[in-house]
Parts: C-alpha cells; sequence; structure tokens
C-alpha cells in the first residue's frame, strides 16, 4: 500500500475510533442512569434500617396472613386490614391505659404527615374499652393528622401470627397487604429510619 492511501485511511480510522468512544460513553451513562431509575423487581431487604430508632425491628420473612377480624372508624364503619390492600400500612396498636404508646403517638402523627397525599396508611387502632372510647378519641384527635380506629373486642393483637406480647406493637404492611416488618414495644416513628422504611415499600414495584 502506497503512502498516500494509507494517509487517506487514518482520518477515516480516526474518525470511527472517535464514534466508537463516544457511543460507549453513552451507553455507560445510559446504564447510570437506568441503574437508579429500574428498581429491583423483587421485595427489598429491611434489615439495613434495623438501628436507631428502629433498632428493635422484627424483619418478617415469612408468610403472615393479616387478620381478618373487623375494627371499626371514627364513624363506627366496620373496616379490614384488607380494606387498605394498594397502601402502605403502619397498624399500630394501643390504649390509653399504655404509657409507651402515648410516648410513640405524636411520632406516628408526623410519620403520617411527611407521607399525608401518598398510599399510606398510619392507623392507630385502640384496643380500649368502652368507658376509655372518649378519652382514646381526645387523644388521637391531638396528633392530627391520625385519624380514629378501635377494635372494641381488644382481640385483633392477638390474631396476629404470631400474637402480639404486649401494646404497642406495631405491624408494618406493604402494597400487597404483606406483614414485612414488626415492632413490639414503642419505638420513634419519626426517625430517618422510620421514614427510609416507608419510602423503601412505596418504591417498591
Amino acid at each position: 500500500m502506497n503512502e498516500v492511501s494509507k494517509a487517506g485511511r487514518r482520518p477515516d480510522l480516526l474518525r470511527w475510533a472517535i464514534a466508537v468512544a463516544i457511543l460507549a460513553g453513552a451507553l455507560a451513562v445510559l446504564y447510570v442512569i437506568l441503574s437508579a431509575v429500574i428498581k429491583p423487581a423483587g421485595p427489598a431487604d429491611l434489615n439495613s434500617l434495623k438501628k436507631g430508632g428502629l433498632a428493635k425491628l422484627e424483619v418478617v420473612t415469612d408468610s403472615r396472613p393479616a387478620p381478618t377480624a373487623p375494627f371499626t372508624d371514627a364513624d363506627g364503619k366496620a373496616l379490614t386490614l384488607a380494606d387498605f390492600k394498594g397502601k402502605v400500612v403502619v397498624a399500630n396498636f394501643w390504649a390509653t391505659w399504655c404509657a409507651p404508646c402515648k410516648v410513640e403517638m405524636p411520632t406516628l402523627s408526623r410519620l403520617a404527615a411527611t407521607y399525608d397525599g401518598q398510599p399510606v396508611a398510619v392507623l392507630p387502632i385502640s384496643i380500649d374499652r368502652d368507658d376509655k372510647d372518649a378519652e382514646a378519641r381526645a387523644f388521637i384527635a391531638a396528633n392530627w393528622p391520625l385519624k380514629f380506629y378501635r377494635d372494641a373486642s381488644g382481640a385483633l393483637p392477638f390474631l396476629l401470627q404470631p400474637q402480639a406480647q404486649g401494646m404497642p406493637t406495631t405491624v408494618i404492611y406493604d402494597k400487597k397487604g404483606v406483614e414485612r416488618a414488626r415492632l413490639a414495644g414503642g419505638a420513634d416513628w419519626a426517625s430517618p429510619e422510620a421514614m427510609d422504611l416507608i419510602k423503601t415499600l412505596l418504591d417498591e414495584k
């Protein structure tokens, strides 16, 4: 091959090399973007959130069906946990005689306010007796935007599988209605870990 032919091919090779480099760079950028946007199809691992305000969190890996027993809203309408399917549910079982329940309730209020307008349902379900109904309603009213719910039988937390060991007990269900985590005792539901827990479940497909 003469020198003229070689010189003529050099610009073509250079242009080809530049084009390949640009394409490779574009694909790398696209990969990074898609990796950030596309979320894993399977359930997220929540174990990394077992710290700080959620140090006592129990991450559930077995199948635990939600109780089907009814409870009522502030107007006396009967509901079940299945009625909230499609939302991340924070079911908190509490009573007016339970001091840790009262301490953590304002943090549940802040959690509910943070995710107001999103598919999240924070359900403080009172298991108080009839003679404490007015007191329980007033307490929830003072912790806006929480809404009042009541299990008049007081049996619902003991129909969980396994049953609750005491009050408060908080059970977290994902949008499919599957129990994903549980916490026995008081917790800081306004902590960064609690906020991340709800966000993680919201982001799941």
